[in-house]
């Protein structure tokens, strides 16, 4: 409906520095309306408590007996529950708001002019309230990984610190002027969270029996839950780069 607009598929550092400016100001002009009078779209989308909830049952129903064969993979999600949790928490004492989100945080949801300068930002669908480090993990997650999101050689997968920087960089232009100090503080943490909270989805529907993500095969949820942990396993690595860049933007 928009003239002489185009969207781009790949994540280049300098697409992810648009993407950033873009999330960020369409979170920044949206920012002095309260999140909470807005209904969410799905209902606790990004709420990690929930998700563990939902992962949970699915480990203690053993719906097609494959618990056996993901132990590990169990193991290293309960690993990390509490701490993945933290932004509920923090939400409840008073000391972390919701903001408008987009939801669906990728570089094609936005358009560009024919000069390569960023438009709007597309797809609305999903705009409701959460932790703007939701957001920026849901780009992360997505445009900073090497690899495919069901790679099958795991090798492949890698966190890309260049898209990180990029995107960073350009978020924090765009919305540093309304975001708490805990807020900018989060947005790493918001990496890890997307990516394990991912992880579990996956790893929830492979013990269902596949009844949620489309599959091209029997073990699709299951590479798909190896691919997100190993990509977690990469972002824990750059964890202490990615805050002290944050700390010096």
């Amino acid at each position: 409906m928009i003239p002489d607009s185009t969207t781009y598929e790949a994540v280049t550092p300098e697409y992810a520095y648009y993407a950033g400016k873009a999330f960020g100001n369409f979170q920044s002009m949206l920012a002095d309306i309260p999140g909470e009078p807005l209904d969410e779209t799905i209902p606790n989308f990004h709420n990690m408590e929930f998700r563990l909830m939902q992962f949970r049952e699915a480990v203690a129903n053993n719906a097609v007996g494959r618990i056996n064969e993901v132990a590990d993979l169990v193991t290293e999600v309960e690993k990390r529950a509490d701490e993945m949790c933290q932004c509920e928490r923090l939400f409840r004492e008073g000391k972390l708001p919701k903001r408008i989100n987009h939801c669906d945080t990728k570089v094609n949801n936005m358009l560009f002019d024919t000069d390569g300068q960023v438009l709007c930002v597309i797809d609305l669908d999903t705009a409701m309230p959460g932790f703007v480090m939701s957001d920026f993990g849901d780009f992360m997650r997505t445009a900073g990984n090497n690899g495919k999101e069901d790679d099958q050689d795991l090798d492949n997968v890698t966190f890309n610190m260049e898209i990180f920087k990029s995107y960073t960089k350009g978020y924090l232009e765009s919305a540093k002027s309304f975001l708490s100090p805990i807020e900018v503080e989060l947005l790493p943490f918001g990496a890890r969270l997307l990516t394990y909270m991912q992880l579990t989805r996956f790893l929830a529907d492979y013990l269902n029996g596949d009844t949620y993500y489309k599959i091209n095969n029997p073990l699709h949820n299951y590479q798909r839950s190896k691919a997100q942990f190993r990509l977690l396993q990469s972002i824990e690595s750059n964890y202490s780069e990615m805050k002290e860049f944050v700390n010096i933007q």
